[in-house]
Formats: C-alpha cells, structure tokens, sequence
C-alpha cells in the first residue's frame, strides 16, 4: 500500500497541497443499493409513495450532496464540478443507485461519485421508511475513476 496522502510525516492528518498538480479531466463512477421488500419497491415504482417522487426526489438529493462534498468530508477540496448525474433504477430486490460526477481540475472526483450515491441512497430510505423499516443499504462503492497522475481505475 502506498503512503497514505492525507497523513504527514509527523503522522497528523492535512489536506493535501495539489497547487503542482497538472489540471486534467477526471471522471469517477460510484453505485449503491437499496434492498427492500417487494411491497415497497412496487410503491416506489408505482409513484403513489407517501412523501412523492421517491427516485426523482433521491437523483436531485445525490446532485446536491455531490456539490456539498467538501463541507461534509473534512480533507476533500472544494471542486468546481462539470457533470454530477445520479439515476435510481429499478433493481432484483431494490433500487440501485449510480452516480458519476466530472471535473477538470487537480484532484480527483471519487468522493463526490461517492457522497451523491450515499445521499440518494438515504434519501431513498427517509422517503420510504413509513412503508419499511428494514431496508438496509448495501454495496457503496467505486465502480471506476480516470484521469489524474494514478491514471484510470476500473473495478475488477
């Protein structure tokens, strides 16, 4: 494993500077999983849940939280995003959530790919946690990543 970028050598923890970096396009990809029971993902589908639109309602929360990553991620630079584009889709068993966000820039768009998919897919639960309390979120994680010095990044 390489040195961990965000701890110095006095082992406290710093943004790391990436005022050398070359600005390069970057790209990541990010998806999650709501799991819930068929009953409520057949409300969902049908748009008839109780607070409204529970996929339109989760895609515009995950846009937002994308934008707010650096508030709510200490070390995370603020990022001038070009694209951030959530999609909550029917799924075997729930509603899959994918996220991809863009920038160019000096660092890296993984967290808000990231942060907008854990957004969307709590949103999803508020929205419907009257209907089914034992949801569970699964399977947060990055799918694939480009540009920047470490290059592109796929998922085995």
């Amino acid at each position: 494993m390489s040195k961990l970028t965000h701890i110095d050598e006095t082992g406290r923890a710093h943004m790391v500077d990436v005022s050398d970096k070359a600005s390069t396009a970057r790209e990541a990809v990010a998806e999650g999983f709501v799991a819930m029971a068929p009953e409520t993902l057949a409300l969902t589908l049908s748009g008839d849940a109780k607070k409204g639109d529970v996929r339109a309602t989760a895609e515009i929360a995950g846009i937002m939280a994308a934008k707010k990553t650096s508030e709510l991620i200490p070390l995370c630079h603020p990022l001038a995003l070009t694209k951030v584009e959530v999609r909550v889709e029917p799924g075997d068993g729930g509603l899959k959530v994918t996220a991809r966000a863009r920038t160019t820039g000096q660092t890296g768009v993984e967290m808000e790919a990231l942060t907008a998919v854990s957004v969307a897919c709590l949103t999803v639960y508020d929205m419907l946690k009257a209907a089914d309390k034992a949801m569970t979120i699964e399977a947060v994680r990055l799918l694939a990543k480009s540009g920047g010095k470490s290059g592109d990044w796929v998922r085995p």
